[in-house]
């Protein structure tokens, strides 16, 4: 917000891409948006020099890059800049990709088939301290977190629920987790548990609370996990 006057300032977003072509039409199109302010990078030098210069919301941030990676400048936002948020715009759609940007601290990842609407609210949601994951991300999670491990020795908790899931958790925050596992946004889980926004806001703070998740991506995942989405 604009503390002089009340009014709120655009979203301040870095597109970082390496490739020209891809990164000026981009911030182009996005700058097109009232509620947006882009400027572009072409390495994660780049974006760390932008992000050190002025206040940034949110990275659009490419994997691939020469000098400085996606990931690696992902990684140095978080631990420096953990206000700024990443997403994740790209076309290496496998799971090695999607795990190294989530675990480096992003919180939104796209297929570059995302159309400009698609992305602007991802941007936004991110900005707004949510978290974004595309469907085809959400499914590869799913799939990966499918795939059989070696059995875990026992813990002292066994039997309590699942092996992944804080034993203090209520049925009704476990429905909750469910959902934002499944990629429901908070009006949506209202309106299938018949419960008010400020409820579901109430059980999601609860929930990652007890669960240490940190933000909707590492609750979607500890709700994969657990095989209840």
């Amino acid at each position: 917000m604009n503390e002089s006057t009340g009014a709120a300032r655009p979203v301040r977003v870095v597109v970082a891409d390496d490739q020209a072509a891809v990164r000026e039409p981009l911030a182009a199109v996005l700058g097109l948006l009232p509620d947006l302010e882009v400027v572009a990078a072409a390495d994660g030098h780049a974006v760390l020099a932008a992000v050190a210069a002025g206040p940034v919301d949110v990275v659009l941030m490419d994997l691939r890059m020469p000098g400085m990676d996606g990931t690696e400048a992902t990684r140095r936002l978080s631990a420096d800049h953990p206000e700024v948020a990443v997403v994740v715009p790209t076309t290496f759609a496998d799971d090695e990709s999607i795990m190294a940007a989530l675990n480096a601290g992003a919180r939104g990842y796209l297929t570059k088939n995302a159309g400009r609407q698609d992305i602007a609210r991802a941007i936004r949601a991110a900005a707004a301290g949510q978290s974004v994951l595309d469907r085809e991300v959400q499914a590869r999670l799913l799939a990966a977190a499918r795939v059989p491990r070696a059995p875990a020795p026992p813990s002292p908790a066994a039997g309590s629920g699942p092996a992944d899931l804080p034993a203090d958790l209520t049925q009704r925050e476990r429905e909750v987790l469910a959902l934002i596992g499944q990629g429901l946004p908070n009006r949506a889980i209202t309106e299938r548990l018949f419960i008010s926004e400020s409820t579901v806001k109430t059980h999601i703070n609860n929930l990652f609370a007890k669960a240490g998740a940190r933000d909707r991506v590492e609750a979607a995942r500890l709700a994969i996990a657990a095989g209840l989405a």
